[in-house]
């Protein structure tokens, strides 16, 4: 399964500037060259979508919630609690729609697992294990060679990858946890793991024929599949051909060897959390899978449900029967469609909370996004310190 997460360039594209506007017949005089320009228009509609690069959320949301937009804001909200916590003020101050893009909540998936938990099908609920797996040439591509490898850049792996989960495990508990410790390290993206022999770019490298990581092999091979030209060969070059794309591996950060690259982002990490009435869970986040669905496990004190994003597995402690469901029968967005659906799924409850004026058709308005991703800075804090972190 392929996610599709285009990376954006830190300064805006204007080639990709002129391709959105082509496709959605866009007037010239409404093509702006950032989002300043936009602002400076004053209120030309009733919501925008802010997806610039993380660090750079904070100015173009709280200006365009000042002009009265309703906002989709891409995840994570900004990269330190201090930046979003005024994004949400702001978006409270003006009385404007905030949806962050937790688009997990919005899975037909995840409404049938929070269904059965909330009537009670597995009793209470007392632990979780939950893994996120990266997959190992997703890791490489965007959080080794891409514009999520190093901290001062974007954030760190479990804001800028994994508040999606942490999110979604709130969402699932119904609440915050209150105490949390994490562990987690670059452990093989480093120069030490360099193979022997192995050159600065993949295309001078002896070894790049058995490399898990060769960017050789990902991206021409990426053009035999027109899917794969938005994401993730879009990040790597804009012209889809052998020539282009051999240029940018040539010159461009995606064909670098991922043993010298300037990353500095985890590349595995374990979060443990501990709920109200000791309930706990455990979160995984692991480059080293294949990129696929996440898996979930949720013991209860009823019945147990076994998950890998689309389908479930019931077992009832009382009965002993044992049920598969699949979340792809009760319709909606399709679990083939970005993020399992959510993608669809977010798009469609926010449209229809601003046609409405109801900010409740949004599984967490802004006050409930920065909770979430108060645990992540959390555990953040627990991962460096080493210390177990009382919310």
């Amino acid at each position: 399964m392929r996610h599709r997460e285009p990376e954006r360039s830190p300064t805006p594209s204007a080639q990709r500037l002129q391709s959105v506007a082509a496709e959605f017949e866009i007037p010239a005089d409404r093509v702006y060259a950032d989002w300043t320009e936009l602002a400076a228009a004053g209120r030309l509609a009733e919501a925008a979508i802010v997806a610039t690069q993380d660090r750079l959320h904070l100015a173009p949301a709280v200006a365009l919630a000042d002009l009265g937009y309703h906002l989709l804001l891409e995840k994570p909200m900004a990269p330190t609690e201090t930046e979003a916590a005024e994004i949400a003020a702001a978006a409270v101050r003006n009385g404007v729609i905030l949806a962050v893009c937790h688009v997990l909540r919005y899975t037909p998936y995840t409404k049938l697992v929070k269904g059965l938990l909330d009537e009670g099908r597995i009793g209470r609920l007392v632990a979780v294990e939950h893994l996120e797996p990266v997959g190992w040439w997703h890791h490489a591509h965007s959080f080794v060679r891409g514009n999520w490898r190093r901290e001062d850049e974007s954030g760190p792996m479990l804001l800028t990858k994994s508040c999606h989960d942490i999110d979604w495990l709130v969402h699932l508990f119904g609440g915050l946890p209150e105490r949390i410790s994490s562990f987690g390290s670059r452990t093989h993206f480093r120069p030490e793991q360099r193979p022997e022999g192995a050159a600065d770019r993949c295309l001078d490298c002896p070894v790049e024929p058995v490399c898990p990581y060769s960017a050789k092999r990902l991206y021409l091979g990426a053009l035999a599949d027109p899917d794969q030209h938005f994401w993730p060969l879009g990040a790597v070059t804009p012209e889809p051909t052998e020539q282009a794309v051999l240029h940018a591996l040539r010159t461009g950060p995606y064909g670098r060897c991922v043993y010298t690259a300037d990353n500095d982002v985890v590349d595995h990490q374990v979060v443990t959390m501990e709920f109200a009435g000791g309930a706990t869970c455990s979160f995984t986040m692991s480059a080293f899978t294949p990129m696929e669905h996440r898996h979930t496990r949720l013991m209860g004190t009823h019945g147990y449900l076994d998950g890998d994003g689309r389908t479930l597995r019931h077992v009832d402690f009382r009965t002993g029967a044992e049920t598969t469901l699949d979340s792809a029968e009760a319709g909606g967005p399709s679990a083939s469609d970005g993020h399992g659906g959510g993608d669809e799924g977010l798009v469609e409850a926010f449209l229809a909370a601003v046609a409405a004026g109801d900010p409740s058709l949004v599984s967490s308005d802004a006050a409930a996004s920065l909770a979430s991703h108060r645990v992540v800075w959390a555990a953040e804090r627990a991962r460096r310190s080493g210390e177990v972190v009382r919310l």
